[in-house]
């Protein structure tokens, strides 16, 4: 027998089943993925906190260590680049931010390969020991540093070149390499202090955007809008084309069909002789008559998104509307029942905001907001 609630609907108990299961799953998918955020700051700081070298980590090298200095970090494999043309680099700096995007194992355009070997990370230099000979980086010669968002490549200038090189590396190597060099860079101009700092800040912010399990739907919640296919959007979709149609044809206004103009009579019954006969005028001839002017009807105003109160927004209880007013960081858990939420939703770290093709992002703020749904297009507020 088909379990129904107290109203005896079976079609609200479906509709619960449904929005619970749908509830854990993007719960799990977001949890999933803080967690995953949340661990890898964890190992950043601990390496941070823990980062150090020794002379001995040389040993074997082709390389001559001056005083004081160790040897921090080695990679077997790396590329040394050249840069074709004159190029200025921002100064270096001690930020710690994980990439937007996956780095893509490519070489950017204006970018050449001269030589290959490895890449030495000791406490006063950056070393690339390569077939061709060796190249060094001091960092108290730095004056640029660039990593490449979109690919395993960093390019750094020193004070004796004219033009700007640098390492291209594997693509699973290359965040701890720059994580690993700017610790370098901050020993050498004693602020690893500032390091750590920065990544508490990042932990303490991550554990703010931890997601809450969501509240369980109940069959009372359910809409008679659930009962149509597409819900809530065929319903708007059917209620504009319900407005436009009239206006439509009444804008139209299309003329007699059967072209021609219209002639009154007047007939007498024949049982009826006793009856004055009834006189007609003789119609006048068609170019003296006079055609009434014909009524122009007044265009009606077209119904626009932002006349209602919600600036455009659907109906909800949330007050969430597109006004402008606060962003939404901490969205409630029923926001995807009277939204069009993005796949993985909760796992966004942002605001609210309105995508190009009408879903529903929490990724506001954030570099690639709705990359796969045509960009932002505005934002949701409260």
């Amino acid at each position: 027998m088909a379990k129904t609630d107290s109203t005896g609907s079976t079609w609200r108990y479906r509709w619960a089943q449904r929005q619970n299961v749908r509830r854990v799953s993007t719960y799990r998918g977001a949890e999933a993925a803080w967690r995953r955020r949340d661990d890898e700051l964890r190992r950043l700081r601990a390496l941070a906190a823990d980062f150090q070298g020794s002379a001995t980590a040389g040993a074997g090298l082709p390389l001559e260590l001056v005083d004081d200095e160790v040897v921090l970090w080695a990679l077997p494999a790396a590329q040394l680049v050249e840069v074709r043309h004159t190029t200025v680099l921002p100064a270096p700096d001690l930020t710690v931010a994980a990439s937007a995007a996956p780095l893509r194992p490519r070489r950017p355009d204006g970018v050449r390969v001269t030589d290959a070997g490895m890449a030495v990370i000791t406490s006063r230099r950056l070393v690339l020991l390569g077939g061709r000979g060796r190249r060094d980086w001091a960092y108290g010669r730095m004056t640029g540093l660039a990593h490449d968002p979109a690919a395993p490549v960093t390019l750094i200038q020193v004070l004796d070149r004219r033009r700007a090189s640098g390492l291209l590396l594997p693509t699973d190597a290359a965040a701890d390499f720059r994580f690993k060099l700017t610790l370098a860079f901050a020993d050498a101009i004693e602020q690893r202090a500032a390091v750590l700092a920065q990544l508490d800040e990042l932990i303490a912010e991550h554990d703010q955007l931890k997601p809450f399990r969501p509240a369980v739907a109940t069959p009372a919640q359910a809409r008679l809008s659930s009962l149509v296919p597409g819900g809530r959007r065929t319903i708007a979709v059917a209620a504009g084309i319900a407005l436009l149609v009239p206006a439509a044809l009444f804008d139209s206004n299309p003329s007699d069909p059967t072209g021609g103009a219209e002639v009154a009579a007047a007939a007498t019954p024949a049982s009826t002789p006793s009856a004055p006969p009834v006189l007609l005028r003789p119609a006048a001839p068609a170019a003296a008559r006079t055609t009434a002017p014909k009524r122009t009807p007044t265009p009606r105003p077209s119904p626009t998104a932002t006349a209602g109160p919600r600036c455009g927004a659907p109906e909800n209880p949330l007050g969430y509307d597109f006004c402008g007013g606060t962003r939404i960081r901490k969205p409630a858990a029923e926001v995807c029942d009277w939204f069009n939420c993005v796949p993985q939703f909760w796992a966004g770290r942002g605001y609210l905001v309105q995508c190009r093709d009408g879903s529903v992002s929490l990724t506001g703020g954030r570099a690639g907001a709705c990359a796969d749904h045509r960009g932002v297009r505005r934002t949701i507020s409260q």
